[in-house]
């Protein structure tokens, strides 16, 4: 129906709002959500907590028991050195800066793999070498895993850059951890 046409067609003069009044308006009356009628809002009243961490790495979890299926389906071939780039055409993970081995469902894991992750837990790390397999952690930078993941854009292959963080560094360097950059 059309309104403000008349007072013949019934919703002429004031459309039916009734006079003045909240819901006389525009804005059709209804306020927003938080708001509390002029006294400050909930989420005014109190400050602005915590940060972003913008070197935070987010690395994506990979449980022993996922990879065994994917094995068991053919997706991964466990006779070949597994990298990010077996895993990330395999569609068994997507991951921003990483992937974490985990060790869940390691009962199940049966196959002796030669595997290259960004971190491994040590539960995943003692399953896969009780099995003859071995797991080796690598550090990616942003450039350097977009070089391993889609190498068809890159001419030229990028040197790969060392971890800049010294507890990065430690970290890599450390056998126990099974890092690239610890020697043996």
């Amino acid at each position: 129906m059309r309104l403000g046409r008349g007072p013949g067609s019934g919703k002429g003069k004031t459309s039916g709002r009734g006079h003045k009044g909240q819901n006389a308006r525009t804005g059709n009356g209804t306020p927003k959500p938080g708001f509390e009628g002029g006294q400050t809002p909930l989420y005014q009243r109190y400050p602005k907590r915590g940060f972003t961490n913008i070197f935070k790495r987010e690395l994506t979890g990979l449980n022993l028991d996922r990879l065994q299926h994917w094995i068991n389906l053919g997706r991964i071939d466990p006779k070949k050195k597994i990298t990010l780039k077996e895993l990330f055409d395999s569609n068994i993970v997507k991951f921003k800066d990483g992937v974490s081995l985990l060790g869940r469902g390691s009962v199940y894991f049966k196959e002796p793999i030669e595997i290259e992750v960004t971190k491994a837990s040590k539960s995943a790390i003692k399953r896969i070498e009780e099995l003859g397999g071995k797991v080796t952690c690598v550090y990616h930078n942003k450039l350097a895993l977009r070089a391993v993941l889609k190498p068809e854009k890159f001419g030229i292959m990028p040197k790969f850059a060392e971890p800049t963080n010294v507890k990065l560094l430690e970290w890599y360097s450390n056998k126990d951890n099974r890092g690239y950059l610890a020697h043996e």
